[in-house]
């Protein structure tokens, strides 16, 4: 990590043992630092000065419990690659932002072999746009490859015509590559409203975008608040794609198969929400389903090609139990996940680091593990088991209490929204619930594999997940 690079300590880090141990990140993590490593405040800032500095600098960033703050000026050259099939108008507007006089940044347009070609053309003409024209539609992944081969410069930015984002943005973005452990950066993807008064459901899609990660800046990492970016904007490192871009016949999870295939190449990845791409919602019911559908489909050969890095959900053994105990509804239920929930405490209580605190730290610990098991089960129920839970509330009342226990989990959980929303939204996370469960079964049935709707158990033993094809 270069001299003068900085980092900032999370804001929802909590901070013990005067500043010598801190907890939070995704997934969660103790951090420990010892002398000669200084002692840390939520919100402080390290700057790398010295080996020492450098090395806790990495493993904040790592734990995710610090975001980078990269320094200022431009870090090398950036093209822009946008693939396109006919939305002459939507391409158009991209570019206005992109290509500004004076101090736009090169692009490269992909036509996917649009119907109007014309349009298309006349478009990244008047924007002084390269224009690559492909004779047969490959979708938005091939597209992509073809634009990628026509770039020079060390970085390329990925960026659909649905997307409206400035030149100022990408190179903000940017700037992360003064790392050099980093391969990809990505910002946020905030929903846009297409009509000045939207309808109920683009509202719904401008509150709750798929492709909306979140406030938090973090490091990309399957299983954790942040696991995958979207390819609707994405900057990649030039280099880091010679030994393979998009796959090039996948028209869904090839952006998320791209930044695994980084990240298990010890790359990394990060996400900064400080910067914002918008994206056009969907103008009907019937695309805004399908596309959370869509997105649902390509989960089983995902789970084919990452294995459990694609699972529905992460649980440890002992909690998962107790969580199992409590569903069965039994009279030994709520003592059985008490059970549980003591043996988490005692054996945080052993492991966690020496600390005059550490037994109330491995109290609220134990409380963050309940809490979290509890919210990945509902979500199992609710989205990724849906068909099954449905087909078991028409004959099982206790399957019935499950479902509507995890239903008023989820509005708990959700306390956040606005009582006045808070109908609304809870429609609209039921029918994206529906929307992608059913794309998901449906990719597995294609695939004859139910692997993607299996969670992964911590500590068991489970066989290496295959490793993408070159």
């Amino acid at each position: 990590m270069p001299a003068g690079f900085r980092v900032r300590v999370g804001a929802d880090v909590r901070v013990h043992d005067g500043g010598r141990t801190l907890v939070g990140g995704s997934p969660l993590r103790v951090l420990r630092l010892r002398e000669p490593a200084p002692a840390l405040a939520r919100g402080d800032v390290l700057e790398v000065a010295d080996r020492t500095s450098g090395l806790v600098a990495e493993r904040l960033l790592a734990a995710n419990l610090a975001a980078p703050e990269p320094p200022p000026g431009p870090v090398g050259e950036l093209t822009v690659v946008v693939p396109i099939r006919d939305r002459a108008d939507r391409l158009d507007r991209l570019l206005a932002g992109l290509c500004q006089e004076g101090q736009g940044l090169p692009v490269v347009v992909v036509d996917d072999a649009s119907r109007d070609p014309a349009a298309v053309a006349s478009v990244a003409a008047r924007h002084g746009a390269r224009l690559v024209a492909l004779s047969a539609n490959v979708g938005p992944a091939g597209a992509r490859n073809a634009g990628i081969a026509q770039v020079r410069t060390p970085y390329v930015a990925f960026v659909d015509s649905d997307v409206v984002v400035a030149a100022d943005t990408l190179r903000g973005l940017a700037r992360h590559f003064a790392d050099p452990n980093v391969a990809a950066v990505g910002p946020r993807v905030r929903g846009m409203a297409v009509n000045g008064r939207p309808r109920r459901f683009e509202r719904w899609d401008v509150d709750g975008l798929s492709l909306d990660l979140g406030a938090t800046p973090a490091l990309v990492r399957p299983w954790s608040r942040v696991g995958w970016l979207p390819s609707a904007c994405l900057l990649v490192r030039l280099a880091d794609l010679e030994d393979g871009a998009f796959e090039a016949d996948r028209r869904v999870g090839e952006d998320v198969d791209l930044v695994w295939r980084l990240i298990r190449r010890g790359r990394q990845v990060r996400y900064d929400p400080a910067h914002v791409a918008e994206h056009d919602s969907r103008g009907t019911w019937s695309t805004w389903l399908g596309r959370k559908a869509f997105y649902g489909s390509g989960g089983a050969w995902l789970a084919q090609r990452h294995g459990d890095w694609m699972a529905p959900a992460v649980l440890s053994p002992v909690p998962a139990l107790g969580a199992l105990a409590v569903v069965w509804q039994r009279p030994w239920s709520i003592p059985g996940g008490l059970a549980a929930l003591a043996l988490v405490r005692l054996r945080l209580g052993r492991t966690l680091p020496d600390t005059p605190d550490r037994a109330r730290l491995a109290s609220a610990l134990t409380a963050e593990v309940g809490v979290s098991t509890l919210r990945q089960g509902a979500h199992l129920l609710l989205r990724h088991w849906w068909p099954g839970t449905a087909a078991a509330c028409l004959v099982s009342r206790r399957a019935r209490r499950a479902v509507a226990a995890a239903m008023v989990w989820d509005l708990l959980d959700h306390r956040d929204v606005p009582v006045v929303r808070a109908p609304e939204a809870f429609v609209a996370r039921r029918l994206d619930d529906l929307a992608y469960g059913a794309g998901l079964w449906w990719g597995a049935l294609r695939a004859g594999s139910v692997r993607v709707l299996v969670p992964k158990v911590t500590g068991a033993r489970r066989p290496r997940a295959p490793r993408p094809e070159a």
